[in-house]
Order: C-alpha cells, then structure tokens, then sequence
C-alpha cells in the first residue's frame, strides 16, 4: 500500500503551525527587571556621576554642584516616566516612556558626537556610556512592549 508522502508532510507542518501559535507568551519579568535596573543605574549616572566625572575629566573644571543641578533639571521628564517605569506594566504608559527616552537618546547622541571634536578620551568615554545606558534602556522597552498583551484586542463591556 502506497502512501502519499506530500499529504503525510502537509499534515505535520499544520500541526507544528497550531503547536506555535497556541505556545504561551514570553517572560516579561526578567525584561521588567532589567529595564528597572538599567533605568536607576541610568538616572544615578546621569544625575551624579556624569557631573562628577566630567569635572574630573574637562581641564576648564566645571562646577559640580551647578552640574548635578543642571542635569536634575533636565531630568524632571525622566522622574515623571520612573513610576511607569519600574512597573512596567502598562504597554500605553510605556509606549509614552518610549518616545521620551528616544528624546533623551538623540540629545545624548548629539552631545556625544559635538564632544568627540574639542574634548578628552575620557571625557568622550563618559558621555560614550550615557549613550550606551539610554541605548539599552530603549531596547529594553521596546522588547517589553513586543511582550506585553496587545493593546488592540481590548474587549468592552456593552453598557
């Protein structure tokens, strides 16, 4: 008795289609944590080490104190977006949280690049990791918006 190997192949590759899409979500907790880890981290090195640092670092030894000050300042929107943040739960809030942090990261991209042209290694280096920091925290959002439920599928209550 013959059987038709097209068919018998057609039927596994269905099966391993409804398999796929019946599989559960992706983890969100280890994502959470680390875009909650790499926030803080961030906002500590924006906020005081980056001052500090670049005190350390520029010849002209600018004021540390005026520094912190200035980056609080620039800062007030990132403290706004923290709550939402370090939950992580609310793919509307941290859709907003995306696009500030997307802000933040062309502004550190611009300062980088200007930097590169009148200033130390180690001073680059500093605004370098600023960069990196903002970087890892917009992949961490996006990765965890991708794994959140989607916001479309929302089923209203008749009234």
């Amino acid at each position: 008795m013959a059987t038709n190997p097209s068919h018998d192949d057609s039927h596994k590759q269905t099966s391993k289609k409804s398999s796929q899409t019946t599989q559960p979500l992706k983890p969100i907790t280890p994502i959470r944590q680390r875009l909650m880890v790499t926030w803080l981290i961030w906002l500590t090195f924006r906020l005081l080490a980056l001052p500090l640092l670049i005190n350390v670092f520029n010849p002209s030894r600018p004021d540390i104190v005026g520094g912190i000050a200035w980056q609080a300042l620039w800062l007030v929107p990132a403290f706004v977006l923290t709550p939402s943040i370090l939950r992580g739960r609310s793919p509307y809030a941290l859709l907003i949280d995306s696009m500030f942090t997307l802000v933040y990261l062309g502004a550190s991209g611009v300062v980088l690049f200007t930097r590169a042209y009148g200033s130390s290694w180690a001073e680059i280096a500093v605004y370098f990791i600023d960069f990196v920091l903002l970087f890892a925290i917009n992949i961490w959002l996006f990765i965890l918006l991708k794994r959140l439920p989607s916001m479309n599928n929302v089923v209203k209550q008749p009234r």
